[in-house]
Order: C-alpha cells, then structure tokens, then sequence
C-alpha cells in the first residue's frame, strides 16, 4: 500500500533524546514516516522481519512526502507499549481466590497449583484461544510487544506444549517449568526433572528461562541450578524475585547476568546498588501488588540509583489478571513515586530493555513501526485519566490493527 505519513501529532513520544526534549524525546506538531507495505505481517506480538519501520520522524513542518496521509488530528502518538512479563497460557479461574483476598485473607504461591489442574485438562484449541484473547485484549490497550510463560504445566508434556501454543502468538516465549513444585513431588526431585528432561523438550520452543524464587517455590540454590542449566541450553535467564520476602533472587540475577528480575517488591541497599552496577533491568509489576493488597515497589528508590526500571502488567489468572498497561502506567505514577514521563518510558522503552530488544519500543528511522495513539493530547493523560479507554488507533509494523 506504499509509505504513510502520519501528520497532526500534538506531542510525539520517541524515547530518543536525540530526536527531541528530555529522556522522552518529545516532538510537538510532528510527523512520522511508515516505510512501504511489505505484505500481512502476521500474528500479533511476534519479532520477526516481515513488517514496516519507521522511515523519518521529526517536525510536521518538514515531513516528506508520502503515498498515504493519516491526520492524527491533534492527539498523542507513542511507542506501542512492550509488555515484558506475562502469564497468558492457562486454563479455569480464581475469582474465589480473589474474593477471599479481599476479605482479608493473606496471598501465597499456592494458589498457583489450582490453576496447573485446570490448564493441564485443557485442550490445546482452548488454551489457544485464551491466549489469543488475551493477546488481542492487550493489543487494543496498545501493546504491540508481549511476553508469555509457561508454568501451568508443570509435566514435561504439558510444559512443552504450553510453550508451543505460546509460540503462536508471540516470539517472547519464556520457559517456566520452575513456577513451584507440583503436590505430587518433592523439590529436589522435581528441579532435577525441570533442569534434565523438562528442558530438553522445552528448550527448542523458548528463548528465555525463568524461575520463582521466593519461599513457597524455589530457593536460591534451586534458582542457580535452574538458571544455569537454562543457560548452558542457549536461553536467556530472567527471574521471579523478592515479590513476597526479601531473598536471594536479585543478587542471583545480577551475577548470572539475567535479563530482568521482575517483581522487586522486597529489597536491601545491596540488592539496589547490584541491580545499578550490572545490566538486569527491574520490571516492577504493579498489578499484582494492586490484586493482593501488598506494599508496592519503591520506583523512586530505584530509578534515584540509576537502575534501569521496566513496568510489565505480570498478566496470570490469580494474582494479576489485567493486560492493561496504561493501567500499570496509572499505579506506578499514583503508588510507586514515579512520574508520567518516567513511567511511560518504562512500559515502553524499558519494557524492551528488559527484552534486549532496539527494534521496539521507540520510534525513530529503522525501528520497527509499532505505534499509538492517544485520544488525548499527552502522554501525561494515560496517567492523569486512569481507567478511561485513551487508545484510539494502534499500528503493529506498520499495519494499522485497532482504529
């Protein structure tokens, strides 16, 4: 269909402070560039290279010309939103779960394990179509970008054919054999199935490796065995860490050099200043201390020792059932002493971060052409107006998929 220029963008996000004002890269009156159609770029949220980039971005006033025009009409247009943690491969529900957290009774990993009956007596279609709800549910909340996990498995069998429907939908696929230990075994044995035969059927459909550690599911020498074995099979370690306790998890992130330790509720001065010295990015997930009535992370601890901050919406039927970023966007500025630009970039540009991508997350020539678009002026409007549905129009590689 040839290049589109997008014109009449009152505030333009490009998270590249070399293209515009502060860490942001704010453009006013802008215009963006999307390079010629390439043909279907298939199923949402993969990496691949089949899409569109962006070919200039910069004042409206000088835009070039192109084959076609979208008048953005005033509104804000952001980087699609890159969600890096979620749990979308499950079958049942927790709605008593929930009900009874809110009458006051305490969250624990447990409850985990519910949730791995139902998903193990599902059929693929079902699980399928979960996650394609849930993927397209994200996807009209403006994120182009998510992450899945297997860990409601918890069987070789099962674990490898969540990760098989989790490849469907997306090229952010995680293994999570290590989510906690199934009733039927006890720990010891069952890291030797998860590090042994679990991974070997795993492996060849993912591309990271996680662990729970917290007390409930693994401990720190568990964790290690899982990681490393992961590793020394190609995947990229990332970790569930400090959610419910202060733990080893942080510490074990930096020294093995994982992508992401994600939750980050629980930690020491030492567990900051390790997190500020190495390249692990902190994925804060507010939705769950929002769903479990927990103390939420402490952002501006975080960001004030120069850590690198990503928000993530931890998306999973028990303790964090919503793929809202822009919601997250909303608890991290109200709850966590973050501001609107500093949240914004971490459910974008960090979000990719802890991804390892440069592809995402930001919109500048040679990026991929994942946008926006608000139905509001400013970014800042995704925090000041929390709940209200401001995502108009979504491209995904340059293919507009929510209007």
């Amino acid at each position: 269909m040839g290049s589109l220029l997008i014109t009449g963008i009152s505030t333009l996000v490009t998270n590249d402070p070399q293209l515009g004002e502060g860490p942001l890269g704010l453009i006013t009156d802008a215009a963006v560039v999307v390079s010629g159609d390439s043909g279907d770029s298939g199923d949402s949220g993969d990496s691949g290279d089949s899409g569109e980039e962006i070919a200039w971005v910069g004042p409206a006033s000088r835009a070039p010309a192109a084959d076609r025009m979208y008048d953005a009409g005033g509104r804000a247009m952001l980087p699609g939103f890159v969600d890096s943690h979620a749990h979308l491969v499950f079958a049942g529900d927790r709605t008593a779960e929930f009900d009874a957290r809110m009458r006051g009774l305490p969250y624990t990993a447990g409850g985990i394990r519910t949730t791995v009956a139902a998903t193990r007596a599902a059929s693929d279609e079902e699980l399928s179509a979960g996650v394609a709800r849930l993927v397209g549910e994200a996807l009209r909340q403006g994120t182009t970008v998510i992450e899945c996990k297997s860990g409601y498995g918890l069987t070789v069998e099962d674990e490898a054919r969540l990760l098989r429907i989790a490849a469907e939908h997306t090229d952010e696929v995680t293994y999570l054999g290590a989510h906690v230990v199934p009733a039927e075994q006890d720990p010891d044995t069952y890291v030797e199935l998860v590090t042994g035969p679990m991974l070997d059927a795993c492996a060849p459909h993912a591309r990271w490796v996680d662990v729970f550690c917290e007390r409930g599911a693994f401990d720190g020498d568990q964790a290690r065995a899982v990681l490393e074995s992961g590793i020394k099979r190609g995947l990229v370690p990332r970790i569930h860490a400090n959610q419910l306790s202060y733990g080893p998890g942080v510490q074990l992130a930096v020294e093995l050099g994982a992508a992401s330790a994600d939750h980050c509720t629980h930690l020491t001065n030492a567990d900051v200043d390790a997190l500020a010295s190495g390249t692990t990015v902190a994925t804060l997930l507010p939705g769950a201390e929002f769903s479990t009535r927990a103390p939420y992370p402490d952002a501006r601890r975080l960001l004030d020792a120069g850590v690198t901050v990503a928000l993530s919406t931890d998306c999973n039927p028990g303790s964090s059932f919503t793929t809202s970023m822009p919601f997250c966007v909303a608890l991290a500025v109200r709850e966590m002493g973050m501001t609107p630009d500093e949240a914004v970039w971490a459910a974008t540009l960090g979000g990719a971060r802890a991804l390892r991508r440069d592809d995402v997350g930001r919109i500048a020539v040679g990026a991929r052409a994942d946008l926006m678009l608000l139905d509001a002026p400013s970014h800042v409007h995704l925090a000041y107006r929390p709940g209200v549905p401001l995502i108009s129009a979504v491209w995904q590689r340059g293919r507009q998929v929510v209007s």
